[in-house]
């Protein structure tokens, strides 16, 4: 079986992001980029039902290669990515909290250092219909040279240099949305980090673990504007 152990990888991410409630029946996708190959998802499949083999490979310009069943709506998506990005994995889900905050803000709010690990700013695509050519342009204007964004009024987008790397995030993603709605539901105006402490946090992280990175591989962005996104006052640009 062609790309047997990448195959098997998303299977095993997308049973585990139903576990972990990202998606719900069918929704969201999972892909992952070998050479000039791409696995991913099939449509309309449950993913209790997902096997190996029902993974289909594809091109990068969509041609089947062996894909016993129609992919994913969303493939024009992850190809863009592809094409415009490093990144070696996709997944794309539709957890409760970003997909909720994805329909008030255009961008994500800085209310916990944990965007750091996400290039230290996410923003959110504006709606566009689910499998068109104008959602994947969106996304990929959305994301840039980071490694997460929200879809408007859809989900959520995290990339990796691997599966384990990508769905991490996912998870980190949906967290800070959590968070950020708490804040909001408050009423209060929150306490925003600034750029600078942004910045600090990417360095941190870049020396944590048990290792030095520990596989953690920060997207820093360079906010050459230095308008400071969704940060509070007194910003400084993130450098590398």
């Amino acid at each position: 079986m062609l790309l047997a152990d990448a195959r098997r990888q998303v299977v095993e991410t997308c049973r585990r992001a139903v576990e972990d409630r990202l998606v719900i029946g069918t929704a969201g996708n999972v892909s992952v980029r070998v050479g000039d190959l791409v696995a991913v998802t099939p449509t309309g499949l449950d993913y209790g039902d997902l096997t190996p083999d029902l993974v289909g490979v594809h091109e990068l310009d969509g041609t089947a290669v062996e894909a016993p069943l129609k992919p994913t709506s969303e493939l024009p998506m992850h190809l863009a990515v592809y094409a415009d990005t490093d990144a070696k994995a996709v997944v794309h889900t539709h957890s409760i909290a970003a997909a909720a905050l994805s329909a008030v803000v255009d961008e994500v709010p800085a209310v916990h250092y944990y965007l750091a690990l996400l290039g230290g700013r996410v923003l959110v695509a504006p709606y566009r219909a689910f499998g068109s050519p104008e959602l994947a342009a969106a996304l990929v204007d959305a994301l840039g040279d980071r490694s997460a964004c929200l879809l408007g009024n859809h989900g959520a987008v995290t990339t990796g240099v691997d599966l384990a790397q990508a769905y991490q995030r996912a998870g980190y993603l949906e967290w800070v949305c959590e968070v950020a709605l708490k804040v909001l539901g408050t009423g209060h105006e929150p306490t925003l980090l600034s750029r600078r402490q942004m910045d600090e946090a990417v360095a941190n992280f870049v020396g944590y673990g048990q290792s030095a990175g520990d596989g953690l591989q920060i997207g820093v962005v360079v906010d050459v504007e230095g308008d400071g996104g969704l940060c509070g006052e007194g910003t400084t640009p993130l450098g590398p």
